[in-house]
């Protein structure tokens, strides 16, 4: 298999694997979303409704990463939005705030957070944003 035909594949799988956590994610946002109103931080105005719209846009982001014209702005969308619900992430660590099936532990809260700049790299390299680290000058 050559580089780029092989390159294309795991951007792909990566896509597709994205794509489904952002779903997931926003029917999350839609369906409870206590849970996320319980880690925004306090300084987010009319909270349920900024709920209401990340799940929106998460679902959207999703739908964009997968259909060709508009994945490259959804990988930009998507890496935006990893670092503007960072704050959200760091409140829940902090105050280490019980949500079901997720753990108020530095166990859980340390990889998420660290993780996070994963998920911003993740947006951009599935989107064909950039290229780094794979790519090779030739």
């Amino acid at each position: 298999m050559t580089e780029p035909l092989r390159d294309d594949a795991t951007r792909a799988v990566m896509r597709w694997l994205m794509a489904a956590f952002y779903t997931a994610a926003g029917v999350a946002h839609l369906v409870i979303p206590e849970p996320f109103l319980r880690i925004t931080p306090s300084v987010v105005p009319f909270a349920p409704q900024v709920i209401l719209l990340t799940g929106l846009c998460e679902l959207a982001g999703a739908a964009a990463l997968v259909t060709r014209p508009l994945r490259r702005w959804a990988g930009i969308g998507l890496a935006a939005y990893a670092v503007c619900v960072w704050p959200a992430n760091v409140k829940h660590a902090i105050e280490g705030i019980d949500l079901p099936y997720l753990g108020s532990s530095w166990l859980y809260h340390g990889p998420r957070l660290a993780f996070q700049p994963v998920l911003v790299w993740w947006a951009l390299y599935s989107a064909a944003v950039i290229d780094w680290p794979w790519r090779r000058d030739v």
